[in-house]
C-alpha cells in the first residue's frame, strides 16, 4: 500500500527536467495559432531587408531618400534606352532569310523590277531584286539546283563552287543582300551597279564540274 505525500512535501526537478517540461508545454498548438506562416515569415524577412538596404542607400546617396529616387529614375533610364539600342542592334544582325519570297517569277522579271526601281533613285529593291535575278538565272541555266528556302550565303556558296572565277564576289552580293534586305542597311547607286556587273559576268562564265 503506498501512502499519499503529505501536501507540504516540497517536489524537487531538476533544470534539465523542468527545462524539457517548459518546451513540450510550449510546443502545444494552442500557443502557435497565431504564429505567420514559414510564407509570411520569409515576406517578413525580406522586407526588413529590403528596408535597411533602402535606408542604407538613402544615407550614402547625397540627397537622401530624394536623390536615391533620382538615381533610381536615371537608372530605369538608361536601362530602357540600353534595351532599346540592343533590341535594334538585335534586328539588324538577325538570321538572314530567304532569297526568295516568289518562286514564280523569272531572272528577266526581277531584272526588269531592279531596273525600275534603279531608274526611280529606290535603291534597296533594286539591290534586292538584282541579286535574286542572279540566283534565279543560275537556276535557270541549272549551275545552281532550284531549291525552296535557300540563303543568300547558301546560293553564293553553291554558286562559288560552280563558277570559280566569281566566288569572291557572289559571296560579297550575298552580304550586300541580307545586310540591305534583312538589315535595313541603305543601298547606294555603286551597290546596284556593282551587283549589275556580277550579273553580267556570271551569265558569260562557263560552270566547272561540280565536286
Amino acid at each position: 500500500m503506498i501512502l499519499p505525500l503529505p501536501a507540504d512535501v516540497p517536489v524537487t526537478i531538476d533544470r534539465d527536467a523542468a527545462q524539457h517540461a517548459a518546451q513540450a508545454e510550449l510546443a502545444k498548438p494552442e500557443y502557435h495559432a497565431a504564429d505567420p506562416s514559414l510564407a509570411g515569415r520569409m515576406l517578413n524577412w525580406l522586407a526588413h531587408r529590403l528596408s535597411d538596404l533602402f535606408d542604407a542607400a538613402s544615407k550614402a546617396v547625397p540627397g537622401g531618400v530624394l536623390g536615391l529616387v533620382v538615381l533610381l529614375a536615371v537608372l530605369v533610364l538608361i536601362a530602357v534606352v540600353v534595351r532599346l539600342r540592343v533590341g535594334k542592334l538585335a534586328r539588324n544582325a538577325r538570321v538572314p532569310g530567304t532569297v526568295f519570297e516568289d518562286r514564280t517569277r523569272t531572272a528577266a522579271d526581277y531584272r526588269q523590277a531592279a531596273e525600275s526601281a534603279f531608274a526611280a533613285g529606290e535603291f534597296a529593291p533594286a539591290v534586292r531584286d538584282r541579286f535574286r535575278a542572279i540566283v534565279r538565272g543560275l537556276e535557270e541555266r541549272e549551275v545552281l539546283e532550284a531549291l525552296s528556302g535557300r540563303t543568300a550565303d547558301e546560293a553564293a556558296r553553291a554558286a562559288g563552287a560552280r563558277l570559280p572565277g566569281s566566288r569572291d564576289e557572289l559571296a560579297v552580293a550575298a552580304r550586300l543582300f541580307d545586310d540591305v534586305h534583312y538589315g535595313d542597311r541603305p543601298a547606294t547607286a555603286e551597290d546596284y551597279r556593282r551587283l549589275a556587273a556580277l550579273d553580267e559576268q556570271v551569265s558569260r562564265e562557263r560552270p566547272g564540274v561540280l565536286t
